[in-house]
């Protein structure tokens, strides 16, 4: 059996060549830039773009795992991201509402199950006591997306160009970011770690072995729909639905409406978006800190607890506080909300991923769980409706 150097190797390659290339981008930058003016949005519509868009996100996370078990997440993961690029790009030819949920209702479709199929993808190279911080990596780059988005609109709101407006210059750069990395995936994902072109021999039995010895019961086996459900009779299928579909409440308000939320401090556009920089970069990094020790110590239910008292505690300051009259503390709470809201997404699927010994069922019931998570953002969308400005 190959020694612990070759394990260490062989993960050291996943971790720089798979990893890096699985990221996320985001919407809300652009509505602090004054695209609810430009194309003439009216009370609860940009919460309506936000609310509509979660419904083909939850409903095709499912679909979209079993083509990537059937086929390859290489392919599957690069064919999502490259459509979502174009679709982002699109969105730069939206004139009123309409045409904008239209796109955004599409590009629901093609960007659910990407990180649904992505932690499915990452249990074929790591064990499960490696998960949590991988998955904590890659979602690490989704808040660092949003961390950079508010850089970038930094800069491109500065651009004074009377034809092509700043969140217009936002969608083109996000949406031409994802495409490049697309295209680049799709040439360097590997279809498995035993498949992997960057392993030699003896690195893949290294990662064979160590995925067999962390009590799989199988490994690279063919598709099988029948055994994609097996798991869903089980007295556990129902209390996995109801964690999955609650938690990512946070997640969602923190990502679609942060910078609305540190729009109540009273700044320019500007000021807000690059306010919404410090917040997401401390969340990166406590995202980390916490799934590497949720790894370590084995251990998922009291660091998810811990992560969503954090964030509640911000979001309970912020609701009964006045915020321009206490703008240091508010701004505190905008660190408490992302040090909490991100955590779970990456242990919650970790967890179940760690009891799940079957490829095929992972994948299954990976899907649906991220599935029910991401229809949980129409709960956090229905709450910040326009009567209830500015709270």
């Amino acid at each position: 059996m190959p020694g612990p150097e070759g394990n260490v190797g062989e993960m050291k390659k996943s971790d720089f060549i798979v990893l890096p290339i699985l990221c996320l981008s985001n919407l809300a930058n652009a509505k602090t830039a004054g695209l609810d003016t430009d194309l003439n949005l009216r009370g609860n519509e940009y919460s309506l773009l936000i609310l509509l868009f979660y419904i083909p996100f939850g409903l095709f996370d499912l679909p979209w795992n079993l083509l990537i078990k059937r086929f390859s997440g290489r392919l599957m993961l690069s064919f999502m991201s490259v459509t979502w690029g174009v679709l982002a790009l699109c969105q730069c030819a939206a004139k009123d509402f309409g045409s904008l949920l239209v796109i955004r209702i599409i590009l629901g479709v093609f960007g659910a199950g990407f990180f649904a199929g992505a932690t499915f993808y990452l249990t074929l190279f790591y064990p499960r006591g490696e998960m949590g911080f991988r998955l904590a990596i890659m979602q690490s780059f989704a808040v660092l997306a949003s961390a950079f988005s508010g850089l970038i609109s930094f800069g491109v709101f500065q651009i004074n160009d009377p034809t092509v407006k700043g969140w217009l210059w936002l969608f083109i750069v996000e949406g031409a970011m994802t495409l490049i990395t697309a295209v680049v995936g799709f040439f360097l994902l590997p279809d498995s770690a035993p498949k992997a072109w960057f392993l030699d021999d003896r690195e893949k039995s290294a990662a064979i072995a160590r995925l067999l010895r962390d009590n799989l019961s199988e490994l690279d086996t063919g598709f099988n729909l029948k055994a994609c459900f097996e798991t869903w009779h089980d007295w556990k299928f129902p209390v996995w639905c109801l964690i999955t579909f609650t938690y990512p409440v946070a997640y969602a308000t923190v990502m679609n409406f942060f910078p609305l939320i540190v729009q109540r401090l009273g700044y320019s556009v500007i000021k807000t978006n690059l306010w919404t920089v410090a917040p997401n970069l401390v969340g990166a990094i406590f995202l980390r800190c916490v799934a590497k020790s949720s790894d370590y110590f084995r251990e998922r239910t009291f660091h998810i607890a811990f992560s969503l008292k954090i964030s509640l505690v911000g979001m309970v300051v912020l609701a009964t506080i006045d915020v321009e009259a206490n703008k240091s503390v508010a701004y505190f709470a905008c660190f408490l909300m992302a040090a909490g809201s991100y955590i779970p997404s990456c242990l919650v699927h970790a967890w179940h991923n760690n009891n799940n010994m079957h490829e095929n069922s992972r994948a299954a019931n990976t899907g649906f769980f991220v599935g029910l998570g991401n229809l949980a953002g129409i709960l956090s969308a229905g709450t910040f409706r326009t009567q209830y400005a500015p709270k």
